[in-house]
């Protein structure tokens, strides 16, 4: 019988031809079943039957050409497009109304007891102003305790002003938060760490007077001190490393690193007490137990009562601390760490302390709190 020949799609729409004869017309078999006999019996070849795949008769008896569905791949409407771009917009839009809701529905105060607001400032009080009126706005603060170590005792006036502030921007259900001031007869930066008796929370945050966070932020890292109320919670992390190259028969060497070092490695092993919340059982540590050698040397040098903190509670716990993500706001100007030597400075502390410890405390870690219902990517 005379060869056949016809064109079919393939599966990967290309097209091809097909030779065939009537020795091998059963070869057709192998066709993908999706193509379709155009014309032709729904059965087969006239009453007879036989295969679907084999062509009708036409004028005269002739066979008539096989003619098979091809596949269209069609574009798709101009609606589906549309559709697709508005729920991309939608979700756009719904996202940033998201980031805009009050604080109070995106952001529901932590449930348990407060916490107690550690200021700590210096002859700034246009600062210590607005750290107080923004931090007594936050659903979880109970108390605002002031750090004041200069000379002069604050002034009735400056009581006043920051009473109101406290009174007017408190936003908690038993009144206003309680503002005290704790006085020091000395000035020293481990009175930021001295003991207080009347604490009323375990939870501390301290803070330095220029900078603010939100309160949202204030929750989460409040959040996550209650599910680890002994490691330091913090928001400015930094790091130490050994140094090969410095390191002596006797003892190791450890050099400090600052934040593009922790940014670079991705590793911190302190969170600055500047904005971190601890246990307060950390005041009666600092003042009454660490070695006294390490608090007169902050006390001569002005430098690394945060070190020495973060050295206390590493060496209670054994634990590193816990980075909490956060927007800062700095109202200041610089403070000392902007100086020249400031880095070496703050690794002869680390050396320091750890030849008094007897060994390096701190416990490096790269683990991150991220609050993921504000992040796109966490």
């Amino acid at each position: 019988m005379r060869g056949l020949r016809t064109n079919y799609i393939n599966g990967v729409g290309c097209q091809q031809s097909v030779e065939s004869s009537s020795s091998s017309l059963f070869h057709l078999n192998a066709v993908p079943s999706f193509l379709q006999v155009m014309r032709g019996g729904g059965s087969g070849v006239g009453s007879g039957g036989g295969s679907p795949l084999l062509p009708s008769s036409g004028v005269g008896g002739r066979r008539a050409p096989l003619k098979f569905r091809q596949t269209k791949f069609r574009a798709f409407p101009s609606w589906t497009l549309s559709f697709f771009l508005f729920v991309l917009l939608l979700l756009f839009v719904v996202a940033g109304q998201r980031r805009r809701l009050p604080r109070y529905e995106t952001s529901p105060p932590p449930s348990g007891s407060g916490y107690t607001v550690l200021i700590n400032t210096w002859k700034r009080n246009d600062l210590l102003k607005q750290s107080v009126s923004h931090y007594s706005s936050c659903d979880g603060v109970e108390s605002i305790h002031i750090v004041w170590s200069e000379p002069d005792r604050p002034s009735d006036s400056l009581r006043e002003s920051l009473r109101q502030a406290a009174q007017q921007n408190s936003k908690n259900c038993d009144g206003a938060v309680d503002l005290k001031f704790d006085l020091n007869e000395a000035d020293s930066l481990n009175n930021r760490f001295r003991d207080i008796k009347d604490l009323k929370t375990d939870a501390v945050f301290s803070i330095d007077d220029d900078v603010l966070f939100p309160c949202a932020s204030m929750d989460l890292a409040f959040s996550v001190w209650q599910s680890a109320p002994t490691a330091m919670v913090g928001f400015v992390p930094r790091m130490h490393w050994l140094d090969n190259e410095m390191r002596n028969r006797d003892r190791e060497y450890y050099k400090y690193g600052g934040w593009w070092s922790v940014w670079w490695t991705g590793t911190y092993s302190m969170v600055l007490s500047k904005a971190a919340f601890f246990h307060k059982k950390y005041l009666d540590l600092y003042t009454n137990h660490m070695p006294e050698s390490i608090r007169q040397y902050v006390t001569k040098y002005r430098n690394c009562e945060d070190i020495a903190m973060s050295f206390l509670s590493a060496n209670a716990t054994g634990a590193p601390p816990i980075w909490v993500k956060g927007r800062i706001f700095e109202i200041g100007s610089s403070g000392i760490s902007s100086l020249g030597g400031h880095s070496q400075r703050r690794t002869h502390c680390l050396n320091l302390f750890a030849k008094i410890y007897g060994e390096m405390p701190l416990v490096a870690t790269n683990m991150k709190v991220v609050d993921s219902r504000h992040s796109w990517f966490w």
